[in-house]
């Protein structure tokens, strides 16, 4: 990673990070549910959507302040789908972030209702005017809305659970993560540009193949990690998707076979940012350090 993509990195967490205390901030009032949704939003992450939000707002040079709200519904999104994620009814996972999950740090009522008004808490503040455009904004409202739906994010999850136990092909598999984990890294990138000036069809679509590479390219270092790296360095419990008997990538290429792929994804993902005319080498930076991470 250059210096200047370092520098970047961490001066959008500090802007995200600050970005989403507001958005969770007392005006909400005290309440042990506001307590729950700060908790699982503000306890860390690698904030790789509202990253790419920032940096497909760079592609068509919009200012960062327009690109703010995006940033903050696609994480506050991100952070309800790991809420529901780890409860019992779904994957039954104790730790998320090296800290207990939410539904067993407050209880799983709260758990439920803290992703659910974070859910709508997202497009609440998507839907702020905030110098952007009203069509700006209803077509944000409506990529975020197409990438956690029927069609996205909720579909990719109830693939998985009716999956386990049994044993997907590679079509299946990189079909379910395109909408569980893609469709969301997908959004973010189109959101982000989106805030500046107008692209030709070509452009929009080179940026959503690019998405789409990128999403499948982070989760196969996900399923990577899960083989590889222990618990206390992700964050969470480590062999989980074995534990539970999910098709995996490394179960079906093995892991030279994932890292191949990853890296012809990654490889995939910069040759359709060559066809963006604005500046890309953020998202060119944040595609190779989605196989490059180790956590």
């Amino acid at each position: 990673m250059t210096e200047t993509m370092s520098h970047w990195l961490t001066t959008t967490r500090q802007r995200i990070d600050l970005q989403l205390d507001l958005a969770l901030s007392a005006e909400l009032g005290q309440s042990r549910l506001i307590e729950a949704a700060r908790y699982s939003v503000l306890a860390g992450g690698k904030r790789l959507r509202p990253a790419l939000v920032y940096a497909g707002a760079r592609a068509t040079s919009a200012l960062a302040e327009h690109a703010d709200a995006a940033a903050v519904a696609v994480e506050l999104l991100h952070a309800y789908s790991l809420i529901h994620d780890d409860l019992p009814a779904m994957d039954d996972d104790a730790l998320r972030r090296g800290q207990p999950t939410t539904h067993l740090a407050f209880d799983e009522a709260t758990a439920i209702l803290a992703g659910d008004a974070l859910q709508a808490r997202a497009f609440e503040i998507l839907a702020r005017s905030d110098g952007r455009s009203a069509e700006t904004r209803i077509q944000q409202v409506r990529l975020l809305s197409e990438a956690v739906g029927f069609q996205g994010m909720a579909l990719g999850q109830a693939i998985d659970l009716e999956s386990e136990g049994v044993e997907l092909d590679l079509d299946a598999l990189q079909a379910m993560h395109s909408r569980k984990t893609g469709a969301l890294i997908t959004a973010s990138i189109l959101m982000g540009a989106s805030a500046g000036q107008s692209l030709d069809p070509d452009a929009w679509l080179a940026l959503t193949e690019a998405g789409q590479a990128i999403g499948l390219a982070f989760q196969i270092q996900d399923d990577i990690l899960d083989v590889t790296a222990t618990t206390a360095h992700l964050g969470k419990e480590q062999g989980r998707d074995q534990l539970l008997k999910k098709s995996t990538f490394p179960k079906l290429l093995g892991l030279s076979g994932s890292e191949e792929v990853a890296r012809s994804l990654v490889e995939r993902a910069h040759l359709a940012l060559d066809r963006v005319p604005g500046p890309t080498d953020y998202l060119k930076g944040l595609a190779t350090q989605s196989v490059e991470r180790t956590h």
